[in-house]
């Protein structure tokens, strides 16, 4: 085994020690028996249990929205299942004292602390692999040198994760991605399920189970919050973090992903400029832009531009949306798209909180809806914009892959004007009769109902409550997929 002359092998076991007290205690420590669960944890815990298909596992996503958390909630359910916790080992991978071993040297170094025979029934957990260079290379090795145990690993550098996983890894990793908290998740962590009772909604003549409440106003109240606090669990059980998210959050979760993990995985040299960048694009989420304007804007050239969209979009803190016509075909050539934040409390984090009779409310509402729509795979999610005799914009279309047709879209306010008078929703009108809507939906502050204008129904929703049925919904069909 190839060891560090630098430090003594018995301190790396110390460390194993310290990182893995169940060894002796039996148990994980209690702060994270005591913390809530999200409740992606149902859909995640099975991968680990796994053990019929010869697969390590691959927990990706920002930083800060529990991977760790996720995987000692892990340790401590297979300790209840009865799982000898001599035979659970968990490292953390950005300690230095790893830093000139394999994977496999760690792991048996793990063997030798706990002094067992062989590796047969063990669970390794090795966290934030993204500072080990070649990861997937030596992970793939272990996972064929080591049938009988299971790795589950996890990383932020989304892009490097994601791009190196399917790779060099296909038929040997099992990708699960942990995105920031949906507003569904926010009110359990909350405690609030009170708020959100079982009901129904009326869209295209039909009855639709929908999640409802008793006290709109709390739940709007909650809403708030969840824009201003909302997509990371610490922040949204902790007072003294929101009193200074710019401290916490941007410390902690921006400025590492673009002062560090994003220059060194692509070589980025203007570090300064990239933060520049991102604070623009932050500033004006959810708005319009065409590479002429941004790059007029910003003082960067288009090239670099558009490496600094996908470099910012693959580390999971934007999400670029394309544009159809008012037919929802695509255009030839992408002039102009809309960016957006994949979690609105990075605005907090960035400036300042707001409040929900700021003018900012409306982009930080569809910033937090669209942001819903993230936890799903494979979405063809665009917006409509045409300039033809009359000009027009929808918010959100989602388009059929296969049929080249849009199935729905739906116009996002934080208003209550259009349930008073849909007729002046003129540009969603248009664009359902292009394409042979008989219903649509549009979200509103507290107004809910149905509104009727010719052939055309409009089914209005507040937007704290659609935001919970996303959540809710993509919850339940990852259920049923997985």
């Amino acid at each position: 085994m190839k060891i560090s002359s630098i430090i003594p092998t018995e301190k790396i076991i110390e460390r194993l020690h310290y990182e893995n007290p169940w060894w002796v205690s039996k148990e994980v420590h209690s702060a994270y028996q005591d913390m809530q669960k999200r409740l992606y944890f149902d859909l995640f815990y099975p991968f680990v249990k796994e053990k019929d298909i010869r697969r390590a596992v691959v927990l990706m996503g920002p930083r800060r929205v529990g991977k760790t958390v996720m995987m000692f909630h892990s340790i401590d359910q297979l300790i209840k299942d009865e799982v000898n916790p001599q035979k659970i080992f968990f490292v953390g991978i950005d300690n230095p004292l790893y830093l000139n071993l394999s994977l496999e040297d760690i792991l048996l170094l793990c063997k030798d602390a706990v002094k067992l025979q062989n590796l047969e029934g063990c669970y390794v957990f090795f966290d934030e692999v993204q500072y080990l260079k070649d990861w997937e290379r030596h992970l793939k090795v272990l996972v064929d040198s080591y049938p009988d145990t299971k790795f589950i690993v996890s990383g932020s550098a989304a892009a490097a994760l994601r791009w190196h996983s399917t790779e060099s890894g296909a038929g040997r990793f099992t990708d699960f991605m942990l995105p920031p908290l949906t507003f569904q998740e926010y009110i359990h962590l909350k405690n609030m399920n009170h708020l959100i009772l079982k009901g129904e909604i009326d869209y295209a003549n039909l009855k639709i189970p929908y999640a409802v409440t008793h006290d709109i106003k709390a739940l709007n109240r909650e809403f708030i919050n969840y824009l201003n606090f909302g997509g990371y669990p610490e922040v949204v059980l902790s007072e003294k973090i929101q009193s200074d998210m710019g401290r916490y959050v941007k410390n902690d979760i921006v400025d590492k992903v673009l002062l560090r993990d994003l220059p060194s995985l692509y070589g980025i040299k203007d570090v300064q400029e990239l933060n520049r960048f991102f604070t623009y694009i932050a500033y004006n989420t959810g708005n319009e832009f065409s590479y002429e304007t941004m790059s007029k804007e910003s003082g960067i050239i288009k090239d670099t531009l558009k490496k600094y969209l996908e470099y910012l979009e693959s580390a999971f803190l934007i999400k670029v949306l394309n544009k159809v016509d008012i037919n929802a075909k695509r255009l030839k050539r992408v002039t102009s798209f809309k960016v957006y934040l994949t979690n609105p409390s990075l605005i907090t984090a960035l400036f300042s909180p707001i409040s929900e009779t700021d003018s900012e409310m409306g982009n930080m509402v569809e910033t937090a809806i669209l942001s819903q729509w993230m936890h799903r795979e494979n979405l063809d999610l665009t917006y409509a914009r045409w300039k033809d005799k009359k000009e027009g914009e929808v918010d959100l279309v989602l388009l059929d892959d296969r049929k080249f047709k849009p199935l729905w879209a739906i116009e996002i306010k934080w208003s209550n004007r259009y349930f008073d008078k849909p007729q002046e929703l003129n540009s969603l009108i248009q664009f359902c009769k292009a394409n042979d809507f008989k219903s649509t939906l549009v979200t509103s502050i507290d107004k809910e109902g149905v509104k009727e204008i010719g052939d055309l129904r409009f089914s209005f929703v507040p937007s704290a409550l659609y935001a919970y049925n996303i959540g809710e919904n993509t919850l339940k069909m990852k259920n049923t997929s997985y």
